[in-house]
């Protein structure tokens, strides 16, 4: 069981149904509703929406390292067009963090395996740097 000391949490709003994913499409999670139900409020947000990309878009990755390398500089986000977005993943990352500090907001639920969000199969962007100011992240 997971806890926070704040009434609020953000949560990537393609667990929440809304069509925000890369291909416009949404995954909702059961799981995620579940969880959402122990707070009385909770902010959806998607970090590339963000920055500036559209819906749809094209598929990115993390080149040269995960998240945190990216937020160092030391590696970047590319499209599967060859197109880098990296300015634009850092922007939505900082946009989200803004929120979560405007909000006093300790705990986000985010979306497995997304380049922005994912803890998992790498560290995204937005988790690396919820992460480095003290912000619980739950990947779903």
């Amino acid at each position: 069981m997971w806890t926070t000391k704040s009434e609020c949490c953000l949560v990537s709003s393609c667990l929440l149904g809304l069509c925000t994913r890369y291909d416009g499409r949404s995954k909702p999670s059961s799981h995620c509703m579940e969880m959402l139900r122990q707070h009385r409020f909770y902010i959806p947000v998607c970090p590339e929406q963000l920055g500036g990309l559209s819906t749809p878009r094209s598929p990115a990755e993390l080149t040269g390292g995960d998240g945190s390398a990216i937020l160092d500089n030391r590696a970047k986000v590319v499209n599967q067009d060859g197109v880098e977005v990296t300015q634009q993943f850092v922007a939505g990352a900082t946009a989200v963090l803004q929120i979560a500090q405007a909000q006093n907001i300790r705990l986000a639920l985010l979306k497995a395996g997304s380049p922005s969000c994912g803890l998992t199969p790498q560290l995204g962007v937005t988790a690396a740097l919820l992460l480095r100011h003290g912000i619980q992240v739950i990947e779903l």
